[in-house]
């Protein structure tokens, strides 16, 4: 039987501090997109989000145009914004693409990382394991988000990273997404454990693997999703 999990989404303060406005509302939004307060295709209402975040609608706007920048958000013109949609032949080819530049990032960090580095790996993965634990899946995604990155980073590819951050900023709702099912949560924390055994081993064929496979399988459970739910919304 396949559970289906839910969880609350974590509260956040309601005032932004002024500091960094501009900056901290497009953290605010994007955490928003990512965890699907703010679903595909939503019309980002300025006046609500104005009111929601306290801020005026300059560094909404300008959280919105770097979003756009991102992929995240559509700006229509004269039509204010709205939360981009992918269709399922864009979400499958982008999976595609960025499974091959993550099995490339651990090819490649196998190669280049530092002992050091790998502890600050491995701590995280504790974190995240312990968020796992508690269903935390806000925290776990968060953690799970930077263990990716500092892989990538430990590939030490200027181009390569560059390229694979701006492509997984276009999915992160969906990678997410990906772990609404309990068992299939499950199953990613277990891959990560063999991912984290592959780096201590400097093997990067092994980790090239299990990466590729982490995002096909990602990918392959939420096109299945999609297409279920527009099945069930067929007359």
């Amino acid at each position: 039987m396949i559970h289906e999990l839910t969880f609350p989404i974590p509260a956040r303060p309601a005032v932004i501090d002024r500091q960094g406005l501009a900056s901290a509302v497009t953290v605010r939004l994007r955490d928003m997109i990512i965890e699907g307060v703010l679903a595909p295709g939503t019309r980002l209402n300025e006046r609500v989000l104005c009111e929601q975040l306290m801020v005026s609608r300059t560094p909404l706007r300008e959280a919105f145009k770097v979003l756009a920048g991102e992929g995240l958000v559509e700006l229509l013109p004269n039509r204010g914004a709205q939360v981009a949609e992918m269709s399922v032949a864009d979400i499958e080819q982008t999976f595609e693409v960025l499974g091959a530049l993550e099995a490339l990032s651990g090819q490649l960090a196998c190669e280049r990382i530092t002992d050091a580095e790998v502890t600050e790996i491995r701590a995280l993965h504790y974190e995240m394991q312990a968020a796992h634990a508690r269903r935390d899946l806000a925290t776990y995604y968060k953690i799970n988000h930077e263990i990716h990155d500092r892989i990538n980073a430990s590939a030490r590819n200027a181009v390569l990273t560059t390229t694979y951050l701006h492509m997984n900023a276009r999915i992160q709702n969906l990678r997410f997404r990906s772990n609404f099912n309990q068992d299939k949560w499950d199953a990613a924390m277990k891959e990560h454990g063999v991912m984290l055994d592959a780096l201590e081993r400097r093997d990067g064929a092994a980790l090239r693997a299990v990466l590729e496979r982490h995002l096909l399988s990602k990918r392959d459970t939420v096109v299945a999703d999609l297409r279920a739910s527009k099945a069930s919304q067929e007359p």
